[in-house]
């Protein structure tokens, strides 16, 4: 049996799931089903298909450090993580993923999984992937169709061709069906030939690309240019921005599964969902006896088939129905179910008057811990730093701003111009305008700061790095 190597897509945006999906921070990172994130879910998933090896993670560049460090924590590190300089759909991911499997040795096959779907019933994607492995190893380009559970008019269909089914409790595909109207969508349903496109994938490295070269041989070039014109950089492999930049965008789909004539689909029954808005997460959440999915602090009264979700503050609702009220550190959604898919509206909207909350939470993430601005005037600026055990800041300077520092907790490592000392919980230091600094946590426990800023401009851009252990 040939080697499985995971493919996970995690390079969306996630706006239908805003106040909590962010840009900077999308829903694959979020923990909105259980205690693990979405990306540890999938990752742990696996956990027990044949064969398998690391996974190879594709992820927009600005999200490298967040999806290491997740993976790190369910110690499950990725055998490479491949970052796009730019979004450009699914085809151009995963060919430059088969590109890095191959130079793993052999040609392995991929299982193509989206870092951001809700599956159930673990164990049975796990048989179906399992019942699908011979069929790929012999050149079928196999997608998962989802047994529909209902006429869903959000998805795209697969029929399958039941005079041509394949071993294993697989079918040719007959055809791909783009988003039908709902008398369209019953009918699919009630025929039993038509699965929902669930986007997951599995067929073997070589074949993928041998496929993508007959049918979009555009996007192979551009992206074996930028696969080998790559730079490796700690765990990660940076494709060359300007020959992907050049690669045409497009999904999986349109570029080799509706075209190639090895294309089957193995149904899928576990309680699948690709969580595109919070009706949707309603619809997967465990339920109380008002048919309510409720997160966090929360006080509800005489509420019936809503969603509420609290972050960081007692969230109270009281007689209403069918609503979904999210709350965040800096911003509150409220919205009927029937009408979510407009939440992205609101995003654009927020872009568009160049508002932060459309891209990021106030607080921020960075590869040695976060830092969360909890007030802020016209010279200065208060913020919560935390810095994971054995982590460091760069070694920086800043022309426009002097910080005080205070440790709450922990124990820090200063190294403030020719000096370097440590201080323990309630001591603080100055750190003097165009001084150069480094802030370190030597200890085994986070190191938790208040950092006072003072001065004419402070904006994350006064940072003058002279050395950083992660590259930036």
């Amino acid at each position: 049996m040939s080697v499985v190597v995971p493919v996970i897509m995690s390079g969306g945006a996630g706006t239908r799931l805003w106040p909590l999906s962010r840009e900077m921070y999308p829903k694959q990172l979020l923990p909105l089903v259980e205690e693990r994130t979405m990306l540890q879910a999938t990752v742990g998933r696996l956990q027990g298909v044949e064969g398998l090896a690391a996974p190879l993670v594709v992820c927009n560049e600005e999200h490298r450090f967040l999806v290491a460090e997740q993976l790190r924590k369910v110690e499950n590190p990725a055998g490479a993580i491949l970052l796009e300089p730019m979004g450009r759909n699914t085809a151009p991911a995963v060919a430059v993923a088969a590109l890095q499997a191959l130079t793993q040795g052999g040609d392995p096959l991929l299982l193509v999984l989206a870092a951001d779907h809700v599956i159930v019933d673990e164990e049975a994607f796990r048989q179906v992937v399992a019942a699908a492995l011979p069929a790929a190893e012999e050149g079928k380009i196999i997608t998962f169709g989802i047994v529909p559970t209902a006429a869903e008019i959000g998805y795209g269909y697969i029929r399958a061709d039941r005079d041509n089914e394949i071993q294993g409790g697989g079918a040719a595909v007959a055809a791909f069906v783009e988003k039908p109207d709902l008398k369209t969508a019953e009918k699919y349903v009630d025929s039993g030939d038509y699965y929902w496109n669930s986007g997951m994938f599995l067929f073997r490295a070589s074949r993928y690309l041998e496929e993508l070269g007959r049918f979009a041989p555009e996007i192979l070039k551009s992206c074996r240019r930028a696969f080998g014109d790559a730079v490796c950089d700690l765990d990660f492999v940076r494709l060359d921005e300007e020959a992907f930049a050049a690669c045409p965008s497009d999904s999986i789909d349109y570029a080799v599964m509706e075209k190639t004539d090895a294309a089957a689909v193995f149904p899928l029954a576990a309680g699948w969902s690709d969580v595109g808005s919070w009706s949707a997460l309603w619809e997967v959440g465990e339920k109380d006896a008002s048919g309510n999915v409720v997160q966090g602090d929360v006080c509800d009264i005489d509420v019936k088939n809503s969603y509420l979700y609290s972050s960081d503050r007692l969230l109270a609702a009281v007689g209403v129905e069918n609503l979904v009220v999210v709350e965040s550190a800096d911003a509150i959604l409220v919205a009927h179910k029937d009408h979510v898919q407009q939440v992205k509206a609101v995003v654009e909207r927020l872009k568009g008057q160049q508002r932060s909350e459309a891209v990021v939470h106030r607080r921020a993430y960075r590869p040695w811990g976060s830092y969360e601005c909890i007030d802020r005037e016209e010279r200065f600026q208060v913020k919560r730093i935390t810095v994971n055990p054995g982590a460091s800041l760069s070694l920086q300077l800043h022309h426009h701003r002097a910080e005080h520092w205070i440790v709450v907790s922990g124990t820090a490592r200063i190294t403030c111009g020719e000096e370097s000392f440590v201080l323990s919980e309630n001591q603080s230091t100055y750190i003097p305008l165009g001084v150069m600094h480094r802030l370190e946590n030597p200890g085994i426990l986070p190191l938790e700061m208040i950092e006072v800023q003072s001065g004419s401009y402070l904006g994350e851009d006064d940072i003058v790095r002279f050395d950083d252990k992660y590259g930036r």
